[in-house]
């Protein structure tokens, strides 16, 4: 590896995937972990999305990773959001259960009947 290649539209691009991702999974898990969720998950999906372009898929040419966005592996870097999802989903289901066992009703939905 020559070195890392991502450039500064590859980084706001990624910023900009990491800040929704955070977004989406704080809306989907929801405030029983943390209020600051989005943030956390924020954090991890740059730094997961940053080691897989760079490091799992760094030794791959702009020719063979397509669409290449200023050295970012776009398409290799939705692995993180797939896992991503799948681990707020799990984590909801979890939550879920946890608060059902112990007996916790939990408020309904916004904008639905009580």
């Amino acid at each position: 590896m020559d070195g890392w290649d991502l450039g500064i539209a590859g980084l706001g691009l990624l910023a900009a995937m990491s800040l929704a991702f955070g977004l989406v999974a704080h809306w989907i898990v929801g405030r029983r972990v943390s209020r600051w969720l989005w943030l956390y998950a924020a954090a991890g999906y740059f730094v997961a999305g940053i080691l897989v372009s760079e490091v799992w898929f760094g030794w791959a040419t702009g020719e063979e990773l397509q669409p290449n966005i200023d050295g970012l592996s776009f398409d290799e870097v939705q692995l993180v959001t797939v896992a991503g999802l799948i681990a707020a989903v799990t984590a909801r289901i979890v939550l879920r259960k946890r608060a059902h066992t112990k007996g916790v009703r939990q408020a309904p939905p916004p904008g639905t009947a009580h």
